[in-house]
């Protein structure tokens, strides 16, 4: 029963429904929204360091493609599954919308946990995904990126491999590559930044000075680090970061009330976010359960983990104080939640707008790419802030004007977006 509440792709599909009222669409662009255009699911057969053959299963799922070529993250996790794949697909549809980028929305994944393989059959999992799905991606149909536990050494195994079947050289197939091998300037922080552009643009419409807020973190890794960077920079003071442990396979929060120390931190923490237990307590931190973080007496909650963290069930702990929520993470919040938090009053910046940074800088990095000519970092960090602030601005504008939740007002504008480039190729 709990794992049909929590089903990611149900709580797609019913933010979808929702918005789908609001905008009065018709029967058959629900019906060619609500589901993915494509799917693929397929075995990954893997000679194993032991001499054992393992067979690992891999997902694509390309949501909808209307706007242009498929767009999204490839996730290895032991958990991941189909649905999870599917949502994930959904909701790139709408980031990529949203911020008005032209182009559609992927996912792919693999089941399996690159705590426990070697680089060489992490090697073989990447090249072993692309023979299978070769034909049905590419610079100009879909173009795959890193995601959990996945970076520019996966991608550049990907990218390799399919030239080595196609022949040719395709840089623009696959973003998130390393700086120097057809990667981009800036796209590293890029997730991370774009959080707090956002957060930056919300704390002015609710009044506030960034210096004067206080922050709460879920999750570690490069999208979390890079939040708290530029959060620092315009003087706010973060007091807690919660993440996953995986010798104990559980999460803690790290509490400092006075501020953490970023670069500290970051020098006890390992490549998957994960930080040292008893490292952190020596530096003076407080070691609370995972899910302390969402307690906290601040400003500013940002989830930057994975999905389903702020539910039914816990969103009433959310402290009085809190005033924003931006949302790092994909799908952190449920619909229940998103209840809760309405009737408190939180002003919420939506996952698919929130963290929009990421896929907006990798479409940067695949016109790049495409056209061989690469730009500074300033440069990208410059085009990043203006399509992110500008996208915030349009959907607050449509929240105030017609009363609308934040999340509502975004998938309004994304969704409408998508419809009509569906309605305008002739598809419904």
């Amino acid at each position: 029963m709990e794992n049909k509440k929590f089903n990611a792709f149900e709580m797609a599909q019913a933010q979808f429904d929702n918005v789908a009222e609001i905008l009065n669409l018709d029967a058959a662009t629900r019906d060619l929204l609500r589901f993915p255009l494509r799917e693929y699911n397929f075995a990954i057969p893997v000679h194993m360091d032991d001499g054992t053959i393992k067979i690992f299963r891999g997902f694509r799922v390309q949501h909808n493609d209307a706007r242009g070529p498929g767009k999204g993250g490839i996730r290895f996790h032991p958990q991941e599954t189909i649905d999870t794949v599917r949502a994930l697909a959904t909701w790139m549809t709408w980031k990529c919308s949203v911020v008005d980028i032209p182009l559609g929305g992927s996912k792919g994944g693999v089941i399996c946990d690159p705590h426990n393989l070697s680089m060489r059959e992490q090697e073989q999992i990447c090249r072993g995904w692309v023979r299978v799905i070769a034909k049905d991606i590419g610079p100009l149909r879909d173009v795959p990126a890193p995601d959990v536990m996945t970076n520019g050494q996966h991608m550049l195994w990907m990218l390799d491999e399919y030239e080595v079947i196609t022949g040719q050289k395709y840089p623009g197939l696959i973003t998130g590559k390393p700086v120097g091998m057809g990667g981009s300037l800036g796209r590293t922080e890029a997730t991370g930044y774009g959080v707090i552009f956002t957060v930056r643009e919300a704390l002015k419409e609710l009044g506030l000075k960034p210096e004067n807020t206080t922050a709460s973190v879920q999750g570690f890794g490069n999208v979390a680090q890079y939040a708290i960077q530029l959060y620092n920079q315009l003087g706010g003071k973060v007091i807690c970061v919660s993440c996953w442990d995986q010798q104990d396979q559980i999460s803690y929060t790290f509490k400092k009330s006075d501020g953490i120390d970023l670069d500290k931190l970051l020098s006890i923490t390992d490549r998957f976010g994960g930080i040292n237990k008893d490292k952190a307590k020596e530096l003076g931190y407080e070691i609370l359960p995972g899910d302390a973080w969402i307690d906290q007496k601040v400003d500013i909650l940002l989830p930057c983990a994975i999905e389903n963290q702020i539910t039914g069930e816990n969103a009433s702990r959310i402290d009085e104080k809190v005033k924003l929520i931006a949302e790092g993470a994909n799908g952190p919040t449920t619909p229940e939640a998103d209840k809760i938090i309405q009737e408190k009053g939180i002003f919420m910046v939506p996952d698919f707008l929130a963290n929009a940074g990421g896929v907006t800088c990798s479409y940067f990095e695949q016109v790049q790419c495409n056209m061989n000519y690469f730009w500074e970092r300033d440069e990208v960090l410059g085009k990043l802030d203006v399509k992110m602030t500008s996208a915030f601005l349009a959907v607050s504008e449509l929240a105030r004007k017609r009363k609308l939740y934040m999340r509502d007002a975004a998938y309004v504008i994304a969704i409408s977006r998508v419809a009509q480039a569906c309605k305008d190729r002739g598809w419904v």
